[in-house]
């Protein structure tokens, strides 16, 4: 079960996993994913990946994205995309053309996942400020270059809700009831932000107008927000006040639905010493943060929350040197810390946390693994979305786990991990089927020594007997098309027979064969050395 040794040292870590404690249903918060730009979605590269997320779990995965309403023929650009879907007349008459929409919705559908509606952005022929629309933003630009047309409230308030409401109704007739009634619904992105160019005040009337709306079409439709930058802080409390007991802007009553609250979080990585450094505590805190503000209103105990962005800093299609992270395995291994840390601090703050969204999908038409932050390179799947497909295979109850080389909770949320490295594990008992997950992260992306793993399970349901032990890795040898395409000398147009094997290095891969492992009175040892920023997943059947 060892892997290729990358160190000439390793340090020794000890975990315990006790099937005898259970912790809680372990929820697939990672089910969730989003990207800026929509009509990457039925692209040819961007059509393979939604099947791709499909595959980890059929109708149980949902996606968000922006510009679902923004003004345009659907033609693509960095941190843009549109579908034309209102219009005007010269009388001033709304003009509703659903087809691109259609089209974005269908391909998600079609490939096994299910929308997770941002209501947004403005319309131009809506827009109070309506030109300049377009923006023509380039990774070397300033990112407040994109708040154009579309981020300005709308001229006639009665004229957003009734574009919601024949929206949501063709989506009923479409869909149908049944389907339509599994997704959620929310209004714009980050409204405490640039991306709305109105105030707190104005941003709670376009909510309260665009959710009436779509609870008039549909009494049922999952509906909530607000989807801030970060915790939102002060924008997330009044928001919720107004939601629980605030006059509704549409209706005149007390109180606007909220079936979810969500907010935002993001890393900061940097570079020192020409390398990157990650800054995991900073996605940590503002989660943290999120959870506090959640946990301090009684009536929202039993609320789902999602982290409806959550990554390790905050542009997708940004570049530079503290981006470098994304091709590799410091990105899979920081996903896999980060997600499982999230468990923990809903459980400290007693939080119904739904999901965990990764705002990364993939750019059509731009160069092999550019350094944007995404799942797949021009149809090759980036180390990271294996991360997924381990997570998938965890399911049941979430075990207590030991390890005396994790950073503990309190550290990791406050420091990070750049004092020693984080190697602990995530585990899910479903049936006869266990499943660990086991991670060495550290903040800095520079070589060091491997972890000597020695996993105790204790408490099998198996008290004596022999268990099938599979074992998947991500690591410069496995489950890594990155490292594959620099072996090839990163080509830009490689061969068929080159993308065939990037293809295959882009999917989970095994280290070995599958092996029998031996159960006695209820225990079992399992031992695999461990690379820096590397992830196994070990699943035990009996």
């Amino acid at each position: 079960m060892a892997a290729t040794v990358l160190a000439s040292d390793s340090f020794p870590v000890s975990i315990r996993v006790d099937a005898a404690k259970p912790k809680s249903g372990l929820k697939p918060i990672w089910r969730f994913f989003g990207a800026d730009e929509p009509n990457y979605a039925y692209m040819k590269h961007g059509r393979k990946l939604i099947a791709e997320l499909g595959e980890l779990a059929p109708k149980q995965v949902y996606f968000r994205t922006h510009n679902l309403l923004t003004s345009g023929d659907g033609t693509p650009a960095l941190k843009w995309g549109s579908t034309g879907a209102y219009s005007e007349d010269a009388k001033g008459k709304a003009v509703y053309n659903w087809t691109i929409l259609d089209r974005i919705f269908d391909t998600y559908l079609e490939g096994g996942v299910r929308p997770y509606v941002q209501i947004g952005f403005m319309p131009k022929d809506l827009s109070t400020k309506p030109e300049p629309y377009q923006h023509r933003w380039t990774p070397r630009a300033r990112y407040d270059e994109i708040y154009t047309g579309w981020a300005y409230p709308p001229k006639d308030y009665q004229k957003w809700a009734e574009l919601v409401l024949q929206w949501t109704k063709h989506c009923l007739e479409k869909y149908g009831r049944a389907e339509v009634e599994t997704w959620y619904w929310e209004v714009w992105n980050e409204s405490n932000i640039g991306y709305w160019r109105g105030t707190p005040e104005e941003f709670r009337k376009l909510h309260d107008y665009a959710i009436d709306a779509v609870r008039r079409a549909l009494p049922t439709a999952k509906v909530g927000g607000p989807d801030s930058a970060g915790s939102g802080g002060r924008f997330t409390r009044e928001f919720i006040e107004h939601c629980l007991r605030g006059t509704n802007y549409a209706t005149g009553k007390i109180g606007t639905p909220l079936d979810f609250i969500s907010f935002h979080a993001k890393g900061a990585p940097t570079t020192t010493n020409g390398h990157v450094r990650m800054g995991i505590a900073n996605q940590l805190q503002t989660i943290e943060e999120g959870f506090r503000i959640v946990a301090s209103y009684p009536e929202l105990k039993n609320t789902p929350v999602v982290i409806g962005e959550c990554d390790p800093e905050g542009c997708a299609a940004c570049q530079g040197p503290q981006l470098a992270y994304r091709n590799g395995t410091m990105y899979s291994s920081y996903t896999a810390a980060s997600f499982a840390r999230i468990h923990d601090l809903a459980e400290r703050h007693c939080v119904n946390v739904e999901g965990a969204l990764t705002w990364a999908f993939e750019f059509e038409d731009q160069p092999y693994f550019a350094g944007f932050r995404s799942l797949a390179s021009n149809g090759i799947d980036k180390p990271v979305l294996n991360v997924f497909r381990m997570f998938a295979k965890i399911r049941g109850q979430r075990l207590a786990v030991e390890s005396d080389n994790a950073v503990p909770l309190e550290e990791i949320v406050r420091r990070g991990a750049g004092a020693k490295p984080d190697v602990s594990a995530l585990a899910g008992l479903e049936g006869n089927k266990l499943c660990v997950l086991v991670w060495h992260y550290h903040d800095d992306d520079v070589p060091g020594p491997e972890a000597a793993v020695e996993l105790t399970l204790d408490s099998l349901p198996l008290a004596s007997g022999k268990a099938s032990l599979q074992h998947f890795r991500i690591d410069e040898e496995h489950s890594n098309a990155f490292a594959i395409w620099k072996e090839m000398g990163s080509p830009q147009q490689p061969k068929s027979e080159q993308y065939a094997q990037l293809e295959r290095a882009g999917q989970l891969a095994s280290p070995g064969t599958l092996e029998t492992l031996p159960v006695q009175n209820g225990k079992a040892t399992v031992k695999l050395r461990l690379p820096r920023q590397a992830v196994s997943l070990l699943q035990l059947t009996w």
